[in-house]
């Protein structure tokens, strides 16, 4: 009894977590650090510029597109969270980060993929309208339909986040303090736990994993049953093109 009282107030002595080094060589560490840094210039450039195309262009002023820069703007916002960490471990000669760091960019990448996953539902609704009820597409697909779409995807990806939180922050960690990653990421911490909520865990889980991919494949079920029930080879082709890319993304 003694022994598991002391485990468990061990981790309260944990101020910090050591990453996982990508390779001891300096110079390849400097080499990542350049490729990396270059990469993610290159993801904010191209988001950065769709974003500044769809608002410029009246041409772009449709659902689709209003949500593809809403998709975006998660891209920027999930690799600034991400990556300026990696950057700074690659050149830091200490490989650590705090644990309330840790739990501040386990709460910003779950927020961020939370938003994303319910952003591929509202983009499925709009395929979905678009190519089952092409009559009443304008009707349906309104400007306060699509604000309203974009404010829940939010407030469930953040409540989504805060059950995410609550299951690291439950977590009771020993003496082993080293991610076996090189980011913090809540899968990386249960190796490091003397304890799992898995109650909470298994809600979020089905919230947000289960329950996004089986309304999203509904959605593309229909869209690809509808298209294929067109009799006309050149409608075919067309509605297929249209969706190609948000089927391949989903796939």
């Amino acid at each position: 009894s003694k022994g598991k009282f002391l485990l468990f107030e061990k981790h309260s002595t944990i101020t910090k977590f050591t990453i996982l080094r990508l390779s001891a060589d300096p110079h390849i560490q400097a080499l990542r650090f350049v490729l990396f840094l270059g990469v993610y210039f290159l993801t904010l450039m191209k988001n950065l510029v769709m974003l500044l195309v769809i608002s410029a262009d009246s041409r772009f002023q449709v659902p689709m597109y209003f949500f593809l820069g809403q998709l975006s703007f998660l891209d920027i916002c999930y690799f600034s969270v991400s990556v300026p960490k990696l950057l700074e471990n690659l050149l830091s000669k200490k490989k650590a980060i705090s644990v309330a760091g840790c739990m501040a960019h386990i709460s910003f990448v779950s927020a961020s993929e939370g938003v994303e996953s319910f952003l591929f539902l509202a983009m499925a609704h709009d395929h979905y309208v678009d190519i089952c009820h092409s009559l009443v597409f304008s009707q349906v697909m309104r400007n306060h339909l699509c604000v309203g779409l974009l404010l829940a995807q939010w407030g469930l990806g953040f409540l989504d986040d805060h059950i995410n939180i609550f299951g690291a922050g439950s977590l009771e960690f020993c003496e082993t303090h080293t991610v076996s990653y090189f980011s913090c990421e809540l899968p990386s911490l249960f190796p490091l736990a003397c304890s799992t909520n898995l109650t909470v865990l298994a809600w979020s889980y089905v919230t947000h994993s289960l329950g996004t991919v089986l309304l999203v494949f509904f959605s593309c079920a229909r869209i690809v049953s509808t298209i294929l029930s067109i009799n006309s080879t050149t409608s075919k082709h067309k509605d297929f093109s249209a969706c190609s890319s948000y089927l391949t993304v989903v796939s």
